[in-house]
Order: C-alpha cells, then sequence, then structure tokens
C-alpha cells in the first residue's frame, strides 16, 4: 500500500504551533538579558536591605542619625556584605533560570544563602580572632564593637527582599510577552534533543513553534508518532508535538507568520548555499541564528559531542581558559591556598576516621589506585579506604549504587565526600586540582576512548576532587555515564573560571553536608 506524505499545509493544519498575535506587546529576552535582570533586580534589593537594615539598626539603638549619614559611615560593611552574599547566591545557583522560575526551589535557595553567609560572618568576626584595630575602623564597624544586630537585620531583609523580586520575575517576566520564539532548522535527531532542551530546561526563554527540514520524509514521521505515539522512549515528547512547518523556501515567510526571533540551527552536515541564502536573509530581518550546539550547551550546562556532527569546532573547547599563561598559574596558587586550610581538618579528622574504619573492617586505613591525569599521565590517587579488602579480585569493575562492597563506615564517607580528603595530598604534589574532572582509572579509559569521540579531551586540564560533572551526575556506573560525564566535563573545561569553581565547591559542601553524595 503506498504512502501519502502530507503536504507542508496539511502539516501546518494539523499543528497547536502558536499563531501570531497581532497588535501584542513583546519583549522577547535572550537568556543572557534575564540573567543580567536577575542579577540586577538582586543589586537593587540588596541596597534596599542594607538601608533598611542600618535604618531599623539606628531606630533600636535610639540613634538620631539620619540615613545618608548612616549608609556614609558604614558603607565599606555593607558593600562587602553585599559582595558577600551576591558570591554566596551565584554559587548556590541563583541564575539557573529553570530554577528561578520555581518559587519553591529560589526560596530555598534564599535561605539557605543568608544562612551561610550569616555563618560565615559570625564565624569570621567573633569565632576567630578579632581583626586589628586599624582593619576593624576602616573596613568593618568604626569606632563600635563588632556587630551583631544589623548583620541579622541584613541578612533577613535580604532573604525577604531578594525573594520578593524573584516571586515577581517568576509570575511577570517569566511569561509568554517575554518569550522568545524559536524555529528549529533541521528536524533529525540533533533537532529534537534541542527541541527538548528548549521545552524542558529553557525555562520561559523560548517557545518552539515547529521545524524547517527540506526532508518530505521528516514531515510524516513526526506526524506519525504524534498520531499513534509509537516513538520510542528515548525520543522527545516535546518533539512529537511539533509540526514541519516547511522547507527552507518558506522559511522567511515562517519567520514572520509565526513572530520568530531565534532560529536554532541543528543541521550537523555541511549547509548548502539555497539554506545559507534563506538563512542570511532572516539575519537580515534582524533574527537571532545560534548553532544547537552552543545553545544546547548554554541550556543545559553540557557539550553535546553526539550532535556536533561536522561543525565539532564550534563546541569543543579548542581554545580555553587553561591554554593561557596566566588563568593555570591563578588556579595553582588557589589550588595550594585551599590545601593548605584544608590540611587542619584533615589532621582533626584524621584519628576518628582511622578507628571507626578499623572497627568496621579489618584491612588498611587507606586505599590508592592508579588514575589517568592531565595529558594522560598516570598517577595514584589516595583515599581513606571504604570497600571490603581484596573488592576488585575479579579485575576493575565500576562501582554500582548500593554496592555490597562498600562497608557501612565507607558508605557514610562517601556520601559526604570525607573519603575523598587524603587527595589533598595530590593536591599538594600537582597531580590533582581543587576542581576540574574526576581522574579516571586507566583499564576504563582505555575503553571509552576507543567508545566515545573526544573522551581524550578530559584530559587537557588537571582532574580535580571536586567537579562540574560530579555535582550533576555523581560518579560513572557505565559507559552512558561516563559519556554524560564527558559532556559536563567538556563544558567545564570551555568555561573553567573562578566563578565557576566557587559555585562548583558551595554546591560539593551542600552534598556534604545533605549526605547525597554516591
Amino acid at each position: 500500500m503506498k504512502t501519502t506524505l502530507p503536504t507542508r499545509a496539511q502539516a501546518v493544519e494539523t499543528s497547536d504551533a502558536p499563531r501570531r498575535v497581532r497588535g501584542s506587546l513583546r519583549l522577547q529576552l535572550q537568556i543572557k538579558e534575564r540573567r543580567l535582570l536577575l542579577a540586577f533586580g538582586d543589586a537593587c534589593m540588596l541596597i534596599l536591605a542594607g538601608i533598611t537594615a542600618l535604618r531599623l539598626w539606628a531606630w533600636a539603638r535610639g540613634d538620631a542619625h539620619s540615613v545618608g549619614s548612616l549608609a556614609e559611615a558604614y558603607w565599606p560593611w555593607l558593600a562587602l556584605s553585599a559582595a558577600v552574599w551576591a558570591a554566596f547566591w551565584a554559587a548556590a545557583g541563583a541564575y539557573d533560570l529553570r530554577l528561578a522560575a520555581r518559587l519553591r526551589a529560589t526560596a530555598q535557595r534564599v535561605f539557605a544563602t543568608a544562612g551561610c553567609w550569616t555563618a560565615a560572618y559570625f564565624l569570621v568576626f567573633f569565632v576567630l580572632s578579632a581583626p586589628p584595630h586599624a582593619l576593624r575602623s576602616q573596613l568593618l564597624v568604626p569606632h563600635v564593637q563588632p556587630l551583631r544586630l544589623l548583620p541579622t537585620l541584613f541578612a533577613a531583609l535580604a532573604a525577604v527582599a531578594v525573594q520578593g523580586w524573584r516571586a515577581l520575575y517568576a509570575s511577570v517576566l517569566a511569561g509568554q510577552r517575554f518569550t522568545r520564539r524559536a524555529l528549529v532548522v533541521g528536524a533529525g535527531w540533533a533537532g529534537r534533543t534541542i527541541a527538548e532542551a528548549l521545552c524542558n530546561q529553557g525555562d520561559s526563554s523560548y517557545q518552539v513553534v515547529g521545524f524547517v527540514d527540506d526532508d518530505p520524509l521528516k514531515q510524516y514521521v513526526l506526524l506519525q508518532e504524534r498520531e499513534n505515539d509509537t516513538a520510542e522512549p528515548n525520543d522527545v515528547a516535546c518533539s512529537r508535538d511539533l509540526p514541519v512547518l516547511g522547507t527552507h523556501h518558506s522559511l522567511r515567510a515562517l519567520v514572520q507568520q509565526y513572530e520568530v526571533s531565534t532560529l536554532v540551527l541543528a543541521i550537523t552536515h555541511e549547509i548548502d548555499a539555497r539554506l545559507f541564502a534563506s538563512l542570511m536573509d532572516c539575519l537580515a530581518q534582524g533574527v537571532e541564528i545560534l548553532p544547537m550546539p552552543l545553545l544546547y550547551e548554554e541550556l543545559t550546562g553540557r557539550v553535546p559531542v553526539e550532535h556536533v556532527g561536522g561543525n565539532w569546532y564550534v563546541a569543543l573547547p579548542l581554545h580555553h581558559p587553561g591554554t593561557s599563561g596566566l588563568w593555570p598559574l591563578a588556579k595553582r596558587a588557589i589550588d595550594l591556598a585551599v590545601a593548605a586550610c584544608a590540611l587542619p581538618w584533615l589532621g582533626l579528622l584524621i584519628a576518628p576516621i582511622a578507628v571507626a574504619i578499623r572497627l568496621d573492617s579489618p584491612g588498611p586505613l587507606f586505599y590508592s589506585q592508579e588514575r589517568v591525569g592531565k595529558a594522560g599521565r598516570v598517577f595514584r590517587i589516595y583515599k581513606f579506604r571504604t570497600m571490603v579488602v581484596n573488592a576488585e579480585n575479579n579485575g576493575a569493575a565500576w562501582a554500582q549504587e548500593n554496592d555490597p562492597r562498600v562497608t557501612r563506615v565507607g558508605r557514610f564517607l562517601r556520601r559526604t565526600h570525607l573519603d575523598e580528603l587524603p587527595q589533598l595530598y595530590n593536591i599538594l604534589r600537582g597531580d590533582m586540582s581543587i576542581v576540574g574532572p574526576r581522574p579516571e582509572r586507566p583499564e576504563f579509559v582505555a575503553q571509552l576512548e576507543r567508545e566515545i569521540p573526544f573522551y581524550r579531551l578530559r584530559h587537557a586540564v588537571r582532574p580535580g576532587a571536586a567537579g562540574w560533572a560530579l555535582i550533576h551526575q555523581g560518579y560513572s556506573a557505565s559507559k552512558e555515564d561516563a559519556l554524560l560525564k564527558l559532556q559536563y566535563d567538556l563544558y567545564y573545561i570551555k568555561h573553567q573560571s573562578l566563578w565557576l569553581d566557587a559555585e562548583i565547591l558551595f554546591k560539593t559542601v551542600l552534598t556534604m553536608l545533605s549526605l547525597r553524595g554516591r
């Protein structure tokens, strides 16, 4: 029986794609613009909280000074407090747009930030030794004893003000009038993947109206999947609800009809001259054109190595910060400073951990293993032992969830990441960094380099005790996990910075405190 493929008009008629809303006012914000807007609002709220806290503090003390004179006297304290709050807030993931539209998730992070800021303040200024009088008089709290009420007021007011601003953002600015309408050029695997990311992880930043593809079979396949729902479990539900609206010939007309502001280029092969000309026409109309790998990377924090195709140079970290002259030196200096500060904690914890390990199971305190580091150099990593002795008599194996080889004490050490503390020695030696891709075993590396493209790029930087992949995906238990971890690791290599390292460390500490380690 011969199958008749639907025409473009029939495809559009069967879709639920949004029609053009004539006469409506639309302010289509980009992802970067949304984050800048959130940051600007947060800064305004912190300034408001600081001024209000000063006023309430003066009122509680019976001080008749005006807010202006108080602000003039205490502006260094306010500036430092706001800067530290902003650092904690950013590290908590405040500018993840998926979370910004969820009030409950935002509230949890707001009050976690307030708690961390308050704890840090009192730890620095009341538990540790007092700073020199000159520093206290010029920077912190001039002419008075260390503040107690003012920081508490600031933390409480900042939490309320920032949460109020984020509620306004979620209810108003995350609405459709501020959404960019996107058309995906290419209805294949890469196109479906970016459609899923835009639907599930793009917050309200983008609204996908459909696909453009020159292959008439793509129209038929997507329509059949939608009608019969026979797609494979890994296929994208969102993409099955979207039609192929036409070919490149109708690209300019579709941009006008659906008020499209963004074209997502999800084509992994070379672009022919006719499609290129159509894209240039749209670009001349002010339409944004984004390669699928770069948009996917911005939305998910991963580099889609399986979707880059012939455009591999677009997504991979060929010129990353680690190739510069200053960043590796700065990162090494930070590693040494953090490791030196953490060594006393290792000294305090080693005795009780040693007793617990020895009472729980016979065997040595430490466990060492070969791992692959920067440039493929093999080194020996050190950890507190968390498994029974001779756990790998049958050869190297992935660690699984609820692995029976893990001891009772070992399970606690893994959940809190305390088993990684001896790696401070590897960091001081230069084998590892505080933050970076987790080092893998040579046996697994040899296998994964044969099976996963670009896997060896993980070795472009020093491996780390904490990592971007670790806080998002955890430890690898299979080849599929290793591919996902590679996507996160390549993102980190490409975007490594002081702020990204701070975010990773902050989330690692939260994972330790919540016992959510593997």
